[in-house]
């Protein structure tokens, strides 16, 4: 049910933020239309946040009730959020081309979101090499409590050092158009909206191999009494 009704929600989200993003919002005089990539990369930046506080709450969660569904939440929910960490560092790689001529340069807070997309992948690759299920759910758990701690470094990594990122928008330091402020929360909402269906679709879906996994098992072991 939950998913179904995150489904419905997103179906017409998004294409609500496309025409904020695309028609509704102005251009940009300096950046021209290649600034409307901000409608992408901030919001998939903030639904990566939210990806990565639900792992580390589930493996927060799974240490003190040891249930196997919030290892499986904080599974699903580290595979979508390296996806929209993926599309942020995609996003702002060519956004920088288009605003300061590179693909990349070594600015603080995207080294703290390379930095962030590496964290992750790893957790991804620690669950893959462990084989005793208890042992990987424990182990993940903790990383993905420790690799959150990167997320308000990357967050406030343009207070901290000097960036050619502007000032976070909840900080009221963005001198942003109010119609693009306004474009921007409704995509940033159509993306929590779409990250947290991905998550919520992604978990039943490990739930069930999870379940099939074990059905399985039981089965070789009875064949083998």
């Amino acid at each position: 049910m939950t998913v179904r009704l995150l489904g419905y929600a997103s179906l017409p989200a998004i294409p609500v933020a496309l025409y904020m993003a695309l028609v509704a919002a102005p251009t940009e005089a300096f950046m021209g239309h290649s600034q409307r990539i901000m409608y992408i990369h901030v919001p998939a930046a903030i639904a990566s946040y939210l990806s990565f506080a639900i792992v580390a709450a589930a493996g927060a969660l799974y240490l003190w009730r040891r249930r196997d569904h919030l290892d499986a939440l904080a599974h699903a929910s580290a595979e979508v959020g390296v996806l929209f960490t993926t599309i942020t560092l995609l996003t702002g790689s060519l956004w920088g081309r288009a605003a300061w001529g590179w693909w990349w340069t070594w600015d603080p807070r995207l080294t703290t979101t390379l930095v962030l997309w590496l964290i992750y992948v790893a957790y991804l690759i620690m669950r893959q090499a462990i084989d005793d299920p208890e042992r990987r759910a424990r182990f993940s758990a903790i990383f993905g409590i420790v690799g959150f701690l990167d997320v308000p470094v990357v967050h406030l990594s343009v207070v901290w050092w000097r960036s050619i990122h502007p000032p976070n928008f909840a900080g009221g330091g963005t001198t942003l158009d109010p119609a693009m402020q306004q474009a921007l929360a409704v995509c940033a909402a159509a993306f929590l909206l779409f990250n947290l269906f991905l998550i919520a679709l992604r978990w039943r879906v490990e739930r069930l191999e999870r379940s099939a996994a074990r059905a399985r098992a039981s089965g070789r072991g009875a064949a083998g009494d």
